[in-house]
Order: C-alpha cells, then structure tokens, then sequence
C-alpha cells in the first residue's frame, strides 16, 4: 500500500510549484529548511492523497513520514491525524507516542501547524500537560514549535493557562519561527478565550517581547492600543 500512496503523490508534482516551495519555505544554508526537498504539491492535492490512503499501516506510514520529500511528510501526518480521529483510545496512545517519536521529521513550521494540536494537544486534553513544558525546552526549534501550537487545542476549548505559561517560557527563544508560533497563540487567545487574559500578559511582557511576537500577538487590536502596545 505505500508503494501506490508514493506512486500518487509523485504523479502530481510539479517543477515549476516545487522551485517556488524551496525558496518559500527556506531551504538554503543555514535557514530553517535547510536541505529540504520538494515535489511542488499542494496541500489540497495532499490531502486529498492522505484520505485515500488513510488506513495505510502505521508501520508504513512511518516510512512515508521519514521521506525526503516534503509533501511526503505532510502526507504521512494527514493520515496520523486522520486515524488518530477515527482511532479508540489505544490507537490513539500509539499515534500519540509515535508522533513524538519521528519529531526530527516533523522538520518545518507548515508541518507542526496542521498537526500538533490535532494530535499532541488532543491527546492532552484530558491529562498533565508536563511535555508540553518539556518539549519547550528542546534544543529542537520543531519540538519547541508543537509545544507552542499544540496549545491551540485548549485556546480552541476555552482555555488559556497552558498557552500562557508556555509563552512566558519561550519569549527569550532566538528563533523568528518561535516569535510568530508565540505571538500567533496569544492572537488566539484574545479572539477565542479573553482579550483580558492577553493583556494582562502582555502589560507584563510587551517592554521585553521580541518585535515580531508582539506584533502577531496584538494584530487584531484597533490602532490606537497597537501603537500603545508597540511604544512598550
């Protein structure tokens, strides 16, 4: 069955899309990406090949996430959250645990954000958020990045305090990557749980928030209060 899975996902690339992925998503030297390949797919194709595919063995899909390619990846993510959906609660665990497992393939910002929370914040939901304060302190910028968008499932739900505390823990992180996943969760916290609970985190930090985090973070503000905030 993976042999078809990759046989479609090749049948749809595309030079001329992949050229403009590469510079897209920072693949040169020292960037990001650095070293990532692309067959130039996009993500409605993928995940039109991910529901198809969707009861492909976990073994393989494994396999398929530990692609060089790009959208392979992402294919092989849709399918985890597709069976983590449709999954009892055992499949879920082992969805869950293999996740977390495979991290280093889970190795650019579009990757965690269509997945973390589906998975990783899902699962969680319901149990001690301890990993997601580990995984904020990885060396790894990915590990740091789900542990950021993985909250996006309690912003979802209402809830806020783990987002919160997260991002206390990440504001002196050096990666832009890391600015942008901050400030974009506290964004959501305004608009989805309380834009008291964000401005009461931001009166506390905005003097010493990275540009780009404080930014994202109070772009749903009238001006006014955003030229306020950005004088901090």
């Amino acid at each position: 069955m993976l042999k078809e899975t990759r046989k479609e996902i090749r049948s749809l690339a595309n030079s001329e899309k992949a050229k403009i992925l590469v510079g897209f998503f920072k693949t040169g030297k020292g960037q990001y990406g650095e070293g990532d390949k692309f067959l130039g797919i996009t993500v409605p194709q993928t995940r039109t090949v991910a529901k198809k595919y969707w009861q492909l063995p976990l073994a393989e899909v494994l396999q398929l996430l530990q692609s060089a390619f790009h959208e392979e990846r992402l294919a092989a993510l849709l399918i985890l959250v597709l069976q983590y959906q449709k999954g009892d609660e055992k499949q879920r665990k082992k969805i869950f645990q293999a996740y977390l497992e495979n991290t280093q393939w889970i190795n650019n910002w579009d990757l965690v954000d269509l997945t973390a929370d589906r998975i990783v914040g899902t699962y969680l939901a319901d149990k001690p958020k301890d990993l997601l304060f580990k995984l904020a302190e990885s060396k790894l910028l990915w590990n740091r990045r789900i542990a950021m968008l993985a909250t996006f499932h309690e912003i979802k739900n209402g809830r806020s305090q783990t987002t919160l505390e997260i991002a206390e823990k990440l504001l002196n992180d050096k990666e832009d990557l890391m600015h942008k996943a901050v400030g974009w969760m506290l964004r959501e916290v305004g608009k989805r749980c309380s834009q008291e609970e964000e401005e009461k985190f931001l009166q506390k930090h905005a003097a010493v928030m990275p540009r780009t985090m404080l930014r994202y973070a109070i772009e749903r503000f009238e001006e006014g209060k955003r030229r306020q905030y950005l004088k901090k």
